[in-house]
């Protein structure tokens, strides 16, 4: 069997991979502000709740930790079959972008939750317990003392939920979510058009290169005050 690979028409193309990039930062973008301030409240409360936590909880850190263990190890694509029912309840629909972003911003919301948790629980607890001598309330101490410390890290975390958020828009096109991913598979892959593949790729990595080199200077600027 011949396969015969094409020549890239980018006159044809260049459209419909400008919108295949913005999909993927408008993806990308809702899902960390979605995912990462609901983890966040999530990863804030799983820290807080655990015992010897400022507001100590067994059950509701024992509810939070298994609905987190339950949800974060499920296959990405997996979840987009396993929540349909609810994202066509919330978005309407089960196919497109904005189900897509849906999908992502569940995963993107367990993954977070998880990283902040476990580095908050790198903090020192003398730190907390002299803000709590100084009669701090838990609010208090979470958004001056707990947050702040744990700060630097917690840029690197969310670098790294960044880096998959990204790998997941490749995923979202199984749905019609579109994005890079989708073009290089639509477009290049399925085409025999390895010089789109190729491009497409060389994109994500270019964004996922520049999110690490970002991620990694504020984390050390933020740690060196």
């Amino acid at each position: 069997m011949t396969v015969h690979t094409l020549a890239a028409d980018w006159s044809r193309l260049s459209g419909t991979f400008t919108d295949a990039i913005i999909d993927t930062f408008v993806m990308v973008s809702i899902t960390m502000v979605v995912g990462g301030l609901a983890g966040l409240a999530l990863g804030i409360l799983l820290y807080t709740t655990r015992k010897g936590g400022i507001l100590e909880n067994r059950v509701v850190f024992g509810f939070l930790n298994l609905l987190v263990n339950f949800v974060r190890p499920i296959p990405f694509i997996i979840l987009l079959i396993t929540f349909g029912p609810l994202t066509v309840l919330v978005v309407g629909t089960q196919i497109g972008r904005e189900a897509a972003i849906f999908g992502m911003s569940i995963a993107a919301t367990f993954g977070v939750a998880r990283i902040v948790e476990q580095n908050l629980v790198t903090i020192d607890p003398g730190v907390i317990e002299a803000a709590r001598a100084m009669g701090a309330n838990p609010w208090q101490i979470i958004t001056t003392v707990i947050i702040p410390e744990a700060l630097g890290p917690l840029v690197l975390g969310y670098t790294f939920i960044f880096i998959a958020v990204v790998d997941m828009t490749a995923m979202a096109g199984y749905i019609g979510g579109g994005g890079l991913g989708d073009f290089a598979i639509v477009y290049g892959y399925r085409a025999y058009d390895w010089e789109v593949t190729y491009v497409a790729t060389l994109v994500i990595i270019v964004i996922v290169q520049f999110a690490q080199l970002f991620g990694n200077w504020l984390s050390k600027k933020i740690m060196r005050r």
